[in-house]
């Protein structure tokens, strides 16, 4: 597993929560692809929806690694996370969450190529998983870390979708 690593005086773990929020929306889209694909093989699609799912997927597929690669790798989180400062700027200043954003994203992407119905229900659900972890786990801690300056960006900045901030 990932090592959680830590360095002197540092508030937040570097990884907290993510890795289990993103296996559990992989895990959901994995099991509704095989039920709804391969063992009930319902809500399959035929042409022109095929190609549209496909070229809608692809899309949100790149999009959403660019969220994530933005979030995780541009935007000096890792420095930010070590010296207790709250990111508000760049991509943080569309969305408080970019690097689970951006898996959810690509895996609704992902979860298109089936073009498939009923797998549409699969980002919803993987929303749903996302909302309730980041809810109950990372914004509490960066509440109590932050205090007023989280609760002020919290309401100017989206959880998970990105838009542009509201003031």
């Amino acid at each position: 597993m990932l090592k959680n690593y830590m360095k002197e005086g540092q508030k937040l773990p570097m990884f907290g929560v993510g890795p289990y929020i993103v296996y559990g929306m992989a895990m959901v889209n994995l099991i509704g692809i095989i039920l709804f694909g391969y063992v009930f093989k319902i809500g399959i699609l035929d042409s022109p929806w095929i190609l549209i799912f496909r070229i809608v997927g692809g899309l949100l597929i790149v999009l959403g690694i660019a969220v994530w690669f933005i979030g995780a790798v541009k935007s000096d989180m890792d420095a930010s996370i070590t010296e207790n400062k709250l990111q508000t700027k760049g991509i943080y200043a569309w969305v408080r969450n970019p690097m689970y954003s951006g898996w959810w994203i690509a895996l609704s992407g992902i979860t298109l190529m089936w073009h498939n119905a009923w797998m549409l229900i699969l980002p919803v659900i993987d929303w749903v998983i996302m909302t309730i972890a980041l809810i109950n786990t990372e914004e509490k801690w960066l509440l109590d870390l932050y205090g007023n300056e989280y609760a002020e960006y919290k309401k100017s900045v989206n959880r998970c979708i990105p838009w542009k901030r509201r003031r």
